[in-house]
């Protein structure tokens, strides 16, 4: 898997946990105080995602890092 698929699935993966927790993109942006736009890109895996953003939106959507991202390789 290279750099782009990784970042697409975890992008995938965060969105999806963002919407089974029941938050908007807004929303979970203000709780980790980054701009919507970032998590935007983020989401849509356009932009690789410093590690303390990803802590910060497992601890708020209280998810493992296995939820995002799982190696199946």
């Amino acid at each position: 898997m290279n750099e782009k698929e990784i970042l697409m699935e975890i992008g995938r993966n965060i969105c999806a946990e963002r919407n089974r927790a029941r938050l908007s993109q807004e929303a979970l942006a203000e709780k980790i105080s980054m701009n919507v736009r970032n998590l935007g890109r983020i989401e849509r895996g356009e932009s690789n995602a410093k590690i303390t953003n990803i802590i910060a939106i497992m601890k708020v959507l209280n998810i493992p890092f296995e939820a995002i991202y799982k190696d199946t390789e």
